[in-house]
Formats: C-alpha cells, structure tokens, sequence
C-alpha cells in the first residue's frame, strides 16, 4: 500500500488526508474556486489504485455487519441500522477532510403482516412483492389465469388477453419490472398477480413506486411450474401489508478541487434488505467507495471535482438515486460529465461484469447515453490491469445507474452478480462454480462478512479506482451536454 499525505492542492486551500502530487503545476481555475485541467496529475490514477487497500475496506465492511447486528440484523431503509450506516460513512468522511451533506427525501416503506396462497385448497409457499397493496381482509378467491410463459411474460397489454375479469394472474419472472407486470395485470382487470421465480429459491423483489398497481406475491419455479399446469383453478391470495411514508437520507461529498462544472460522479448504495446485514448488498460498493474516496483525499490534484454518493432505499425501487437526480437543476444535471455505479462487488462465486454501455452485447436494453462506451472501456481495462477479461452486463434498471441514463448522463459501472447461475464458459474464465448463483446469499440472512470474496472485491476496488483516477484526471471520450 502507497503512503498518503496531505495534500493542499491550491495555495488557499486546506490541506487534507489524500493522495499527495507529483506535480508542482497547480492553480485555481478562473472564477470557479477549483483546480484547472492544467493542475491535473497524471499519474493520479495508478497511485490512487496503488493506495486503495482491500484490507483497509474490509474495516468498513466489519462495521457495518457490526451496526446490522446491533440492529435488528439488517440496515433495511427506515431502520436505525440505516441511520447508523449513513452517520458512519459521513463520520469517515468527515474525517477524511470532506464536507458531508446528508440530503433528506421522502419514501414509502413497508411491512407485511401476513401472506398465503392457496390453490385448491393446498397452501403454496409464497413471497410478497414489495410494495403490493392489501387484499380485503379475507383475501381474495379467484380462477388462476397463467399467462404465456416466455421472455416477456406479462409486459405487454396483448399477454392478457383473453383474462376473465377479477382473475389471479399467473407471470413468469423477466425482461421488465415487476410493477409493469402487476400494472399491466391490473389494467386488464386482474385482481391480483403470481410472479413465477426462474429459480428455485424465494424471490425478494419489490413493485417499486409504480401507480396502478395490483396484489401481488411471488412462488419459486417449482412451484410455478405445478401452477402453470393448473389454469382455471380457484385460487385465494390473502395479504395484508402496510405501507408508510417515512424521510430517508443519502451521503454526498465532493472534493474541494477540479472543476466543479465538470463533476465525475460515483455512487453506491447503502441500505440492505429487511432480511439481512446487506454486506456484499452492498456493504461491499459502499465500503470500496468509501475506501477509494478516503485515499483520494478531499483535495486532489484533479481536473474535474469527483463528487461520491451512497444512496438510500435503493432496495425498494432506487428511491435515493431518483430523488437526487430529480432535485437536481437542468443545469446542474448537465455539469454531471459521468456516473460511475458499483453495487455488489464481492460475490462469492463472483463474475466479473461491467455495464454494456454500447449494447455490443445487444441484450436487453440498448446503449447508454453518449459516452457510456467510453466508461465501461475504461472500467474493463482497470479489470484487465488486474489480470481479469470483463463481460458485459445489461443495464437492466436493476440498480442506480437508472436514474442517471434517464437524464441522459453517460453512465457505467462494475458488478459481481446477484443471483443468475454463473455459466460453464464464465466458470472456466473465471473460476468458481458453473451452473451455480454469483450470490446464494442475495437478499438473505447469510449476506454478511463471510459471504464476500476478497479476491474479487480487492480486484473490483482497484479498478474502481483506475476508473475513478482516469476521470477525475480526463474526460477524454466523454462528450460535453
């Protein structure tokens, strides 16, 4: 690990914790109170790569399993396991010589009493979607209507039709959000939804913030299988949820140097599901973000100002990520030159994933906004600096890069997988167990210290950090908006 100094990175700057310079060339740029490109150091991104300790992230981690276990378990939005999350990460922060903001926002949490799905009088394991709203207090007896089971399942108004009115409508799981689903259902004139898991295994999802929603629960693929063979059954989904408006908060601090039109920006998310301590979801990006931001210290010899955010209630729908962007000015979102995403950077049967930001993959959704292609270059080049050959990932709305890509802010990021099973190829590329999840702890109890690959999260961290160094130094490729 490199030694850091304090750096003063302009005469009338304060010094602080961070990477010292190479360079002697430093000045204020005109008018704006940060450094000018011309004051950029070079070499900033290998010797911040060089800094960054995967030990030293490892501390973070270990406080905030420690917080989740003196906590209830988990560091779920709306928890004081949260709240003590977001004064940790500040408090590091602050000590790092950053000056903190914890913006507040609105948020609707949620909590389930009870849940049951019988099919012909047998009981049905069954998980609640996040955020699905009530049934009548005796629940709700209806015929099964099983939809066509292929990739699109359920997001398209032609899948349901046909439905009698007031039927339960049967989904397989994939390609769009499990609100469009549930909406969809519900404006056909479902009285409640059955989304069909593609594992075996309970799924922990949520409907977001998405209007028109109906009742909804989830069953694994076994169990959906035997529901799909019983089209027409009589049915009964009884759920009784709550739902709450509560105020959340996220992290923000950006370096005293660079360019404050030209921001580069990177985010992670803090929260956890209700069911665990959250620590590869993402402890895992939070604790490297936090690690990466301590060692680049709050005035580094930069050309752009680097602006860090750890974001709440990412879990249930992005909440903290959509609220920032959406309080944001035109003008503001356009001095954003980038948005850098790392969530889950530990799996344990870890793929090493980078956002397709060109769709050369040409899956799912299609490119990001101009420049994207530039950033998940760089991101697999840190990869392949490590001795690792990235793949692409989809930007798939999944995590809080959407936000970003819907304000036409070039975007990329790194990812170890959640739970899709990891491929033979990928297996004989990268190690680990082909036909198995990047994740067998996804959104479980078991997602704590012990479920974090530290080959792959000190080889993630490393390239965050060549990422981050790269654009903090040059915005080559990244087009002015």
């Amino acid at each position: 690990m490199a030694t850091t100094a304090a750096l003063a990175a302009c005469a009338n700057e304060p010094a602080g914790p961070g990477l010292a310079s190479s360079s002697s060339n430093t000045g204020a740029s005109g008018g704006s109170g940060g450094q000018s490109a011309a004051a950029a150091d070079p070499t900033l991104p290998r010797r911040l790569a060089d800094a960054v300790s995967g030990d030293d992230a490892v501390t973070h981690l270990q406080a905030l399993e420690r917080i989740a276990d003196e906590n209830d378990g988990n560091r779920a939005v709306g928890t004081p396991g949260y709240d003590a999350s977001v004064e940790y990460v500040a408090g590091a922060l602050r000590q790092a010589g950053y000056e903190v903001q914890t913006p507040s926002f609105d948020v609707r949490t949620f909590s389930v009493q009870d849940q049951r799905l019988t099919v012909g009088g047998t009981a049905v394991e069954s998980s609640v979607l996040g955020f699905s709203p009530a049934t009548a207090p005796g629940g709700l007896t209806a015929p099964l209507f099983v939809v066509p089971q292929d990739a699109t399942s359920g997001c398209e108004t032609a899948d349901f039709a046909g439905m009698p009115r007031g039927a339960i409508a049967v989904v397989l799981r994939g390609t769009c959000p499990f609100g469009q689903k549930s909406q969809l259902a519900g404006q056909a004139g479902a009285a409640g939804v059955v989304v069909v898991n593609t594992d075996d295994t309970p799924l922990s999802a949520t409907l977001g913030d998405t209007q028109g929603v109906v009742p909804s629960t989830s069953v694994t693929r076994s169990a959906g299988q035997t529901l799909v063979g019983r089209n027409g059954a009589q049915a009964t989904l009884l759920l009784a949820t709550t739902l709450q408006q509560q105020t959340s908060r996220n992290v923000v601090a950006q370096t005293t140097t660079g360019d404050p039109n030209r921001v580069v920006m990177a985010g992670a998310h803090l929260d956890s599901v209700p069911e665990g301590a959250g620590i590869n979801d993402n402890g895992s990006g939070s604790a490297a973000l936090l690690e990466i931001a301590q060692k680049l210290g709050a005035a580094p010899p930069a050309g752009q100002s680097v602006r860090f955010a750890w974001w709440g209630a990412e879990e249930i729908g992005l909440v903290g990520s959509t609220k920032y962007v959406e309080s944001l000015s035109d003008a503001d979102k356009k001095k954003i030159a980038t948005y850098l995403n790392f969530d889950m950077v530990g799996s344990p049967n870890a793929g090493y994933l980078a956002y397709d930001g060109d769709n050369s993959d040409d899956e799912g959704a299609g490119p990001g906004p101009a420049g994207s292609d530039v950033v998940e270059k760089v991101l697999v080049d840190g990869l392949g600096s490590v001795g690792v050959r990235a793949e692409g990932t989809d930007f798939d709305g999944r995590s809080d890069y959407g936000p970003f890509i819907e304000a036409g802010i070039p975007a990329g990021g790194l990812f170890t997988g959640a739970e899709e099973r990891k491929t033979p190829e990928q297996a004989q590329a990268w190690g680990g167990q082909a036909g198995q999840p990047y994740d067998p702890c996804y959104h479980t109890e078991c997602d704590r210290l012990t479920n974090v690959d530290r080959t792959a999260f000190d080889r993630n961290i490393d390239a965050m950090a060549l990422g981050i160094g790269r654009f903090a130094v040059s915005l080559d490729g990244i087009p002015a908006r």
